[in-house]
């Protein structure tokens, strides 16, 4: 029996693309907590509900759900920097 079956999961967040994803799964790995990613293309749609449903749903256990939403917002007030160099 697989022990993360017991647990209750919740959507933490739903990101808008791969960079984001990426972000938000190292900072939850940082803080130890345990997540899915659950991504929405699909191949045959070529990306189709990605625009409906975001890239990516991030589902935690469902006593990390505050802690994982005060992360994902941390995130979110990171400034984005582009070099004018390209």
């Amino acid at each position: 029996m697989n022990p993360l079956s017991n647990n209750r999961w919740v959507k933490a967040h739903t990101t808008e693309n791969i960079f984001e994803t990426d972000l938000v799964r190292d900072a939850l790995d940082n803080e130890g907590i345990v997540y899915i990613v659950r991504e929405h293309k699909e191949t045959a749609y070529d990306g189709l509900f990605i625009l409906q449903k975001g890239f990516a749903t991030i589902l935690v256990e469902e006593e990390n759900r505050e802690k994982a939403r005060e992360i994902v917002e941390r995130i979110k007030h990171i400034p984005y920097v582009v070099s004018p160099e390209g």
